[in-house]
């Protein structure tokens, strides 16, 4: 009866909802055997500057967890799995005057339902240019910055965001666009954004893992309910792509105030089962959890010889 009231009513099924990425990355490594639960970054409150120029006046700046391909650090293909080689552990800059190849090969995106093979649904640079020549926005800061994926909160407050602070000071950064992968991405950046805020920089994070971004509260969210590694479009789908670019500069320009949310009216896809596969432990079996734990493990300790090193 209820299906059916539903049906008449034009209702949408109750798993058609953005994922609680927090609760789903908790219960998934229970399951593979880690039982301290990992503690996420929470505030009830965000600091918020407004806007100081026009945008058509303003120079953006972009700031990512993706990092730069290197041939040296194994597989980083679309698809790739999880390499704990291919992380970065410092802040680090590009020059936005270049070409770049961007990678998330290290970082725990959505690998069922997306391939990772445009580069532009994470790191929107070549939509950020059009936007400069068409006079949309001023102009495009002359470095991009990276911001590490750190599962520290002390860290990433302490050091990372400070460091991204001092170089968009000294790019004379008007505002800046977050744009993250993974789950501990959205927060990195989320920590980020508020630094900057706090400091007098303006930021709008474009994510895809709402419920980690509003925890830790931010100034400015822009979410798109697409699979993870997408938090700037659909691949292959240059308007998708435009479009979110647009609609974040839009909530970066007019939010009324911090903490505000902006929902992309995208989809990702008609069928909404692909938020049901993401890291769902309940679909594993024994086996194959426990073969996720000897991967995690073992790519856990090629990451920490290199942030030894």
């Amino acid at each position: 009866m209820a299906a059916s009231s539903d049906d008449q009513l034009g209702f949408s099924p109750d798993d058609d909802a953005p994922i609680g990425y927090m609760k789903r990355t908790r219960d998934y490594y229970t399951a593979i055997g880690y039982t301290t639960p990992y503690r996420w970054a929470h505030y009830t409150s965000a600091p918020f500057q407004p806007i100081r120029k026009p945008l058509n006046k303003s120079r953006i700046a972009l700031i990512t967890t993706a990092a730069p391909f290197d041939p040296a650090n194994g597989d980083q293909g679309p698809g790739a799995k999880y390499n704990g080689g291919a992380k970065f552990y410092s802040v680090y800059d590009g020059d936005t005057s270049q070409p770049h190849d961007m990678r998330i090969s290290h970082i725990a995106y959505d690998r069922v339902h997306t391939s990772a093979k445009d580069s532009g649904t994470w790191f929107p640079l070549a939509q950020l240019k059009r936007l400069a020549e068409a006079g949309i926005i001023g102009e495009v800061a002359p470095r991009f910055f990276g911001a590490p994926t750190n599962r520290s909160h002390r860290v990433t407050i302490e050091t990372d965001a400070p460091e991204i602070l001092e170089r968009c000071r000294a790019d004379a950064v008007d505002a800046a666009v977050l744009v993250p992968n993974c789950p501990v991405c959205h927060q990195t950046v989320s920590l980020v954004a508020r630094h900057l805020e706090a400091n007098g920089i303006p930021t709008v994070v474009m994510g895809c893992a709402k419920d980690i971004v509003e925890h830790a509260a931010v100034p400015r969210l822009m979410f798109s309910d697409f699979p993870l590694g997408n938090s700037a479009g659909k691949p292959q789908d240059v308007a998708s792509q435009a479009v979110t670019l647009e609609l974040a500069l839009r909530v970066l320009e007019t939010a009324p105030a911090a903490q505000t949310t902006v929902q992309s009216p995208l989809r990702w896809s008609e069928d909404h089962s692909w938020k049901r596969d993401y890291s769902n432990s309940d679909a594993l079996s024994p086996d194959e959890l426990a073969r996720l734990r000897r991967e995690f493990d073992a790519q856990k300790e090629i990451a920490k010889g290199l942030r030894v090193a």
